[in-house]
């Protein structure tokens, strides 16, 4: 099964354009009704409404609760993240050797939630599925003026709004940070030491060097299975999101690549050891800010 996926910030589930969440329980918390998301999301309703469309508003409940073990691993503990990336790595070529514990997009999990709005398009004819869309684009950038303040081109704007905004937070709040860069500095020659290639050495670029190393393979190998793509892809525009087109891989077959990315980021992690503590926490009051403001 081909499958291209548009890399979102802060691993937003919503559907680019789409019906809120990406699986979730319909209509607003009683428990949060001024929750940004909510509110979001009941604009949205009432614009389609208007737009002679039905829309039920919807939020996503499907994501991963937060536990001890991925708070350790998101304050930079070492023997937190050192149990994960002993088994998932950088959790790139993971999606593929454990498809169901990464909700792999092919995998049907054992409990799906459903969004009531794909029945809804599912049950319209193709002309009126086309104008379905085009209002409920519409309707986001109305939704999205009303009750966050953006002013977006289009519903797909977003996404590329939150992820412009969340890089240049975090490049303007750690990448000036005398500490960060030494420690910065150091993590990369410790793995130039160890085989490595290392082309920018900022905070982060550190942060993010290994998960992106091995999405640009993952990529590769999505793209030489395909011919409606080039083998090659164009070079990252300001604001736009990353599409990586996954490969076809059995967990047999994607295992060697695992093992690879497994070495590579406990080399990283070993290399980073006082660099993590120090930028992952700020990373994460930059993330929840840019969430905030985004109501996700």
């Amino acid at each position: 099964m081909m499958i291209a996926r548009t890399i979102v910030p802060m691993a937003a589930l919503a559907v680019l354009c789409g019906c809120g969440g990406a699986a979730g329980t319909a209509g607003p918390s009683p428990s949060a009704p001024g929750d940004k998301k909510h509110r979001l999301e009941a604009a949205k309703a009432d614009c389609m409404k208007q737009q002679g469309f039905k829309y039920v508003p919807f939020v996503s409940r499907s994501r991963q609760p937060d536990t001890d073990e991925s708070r350790e691993r998101a304050a930079g503990d070492y023997q937190a993240m050192r149990k994960y990336r002993e088994k998932y790595g950088f959790g790139v070529f993971a999606l593929y050797v454990y498809p169901k514990e990464f909700g792999h997009p092919a995998v049907k999990p054992d409990n799906p939630e459903i969004n009531p709005n794909w029945e809804i398009q599912s049950s319209l004819s193709k002309a009126q599925s086309g104008a379905y869309r085009k209002a409920l684009d519409a309707c986001m950038v109305t939704a999205a003026d009303q009750v966050l303040g953006l002013k977006l081109k289009s519903g797909a704007d977003y996404y590329a709004e939150q992820n412009t905004i969340r890089r240049r937070a975090l490049k303007s709040g750690v990448n000036s940070d005398p500490e960060l860069v030494e420690l910065a500095g150091a993590m990369a020659t410790c793995l130039k030491g160890k085989g490595h290639a290392i082309s920018d050495t900022t905070p982060v670029a550190m942060a993010k060097r290994g998960q992106e190393m091995f999405r640009a393979q993952e990529d590769k190998l999505g793209r030489a299975q395909r011919d409606d793509v080039p083998d090659v892809a164009p070079p990252e525009k300001e604001g736009e999101l990353s599409m990586i087109y996954a490969p076809a891989l059995t967990p047999e077959e994607a295992r060697p690549y695992l093992n690879r990315e497994i070495k590579a980021a406990l080399d990283d992690l070993e290399c980073g050891r006082d660099f993590y503590p120090a930028y992952l926490p700020r990373e994460q009051v930059i993330d929840k800010q840019v969430s905030d403001r985004f109501g996700m």
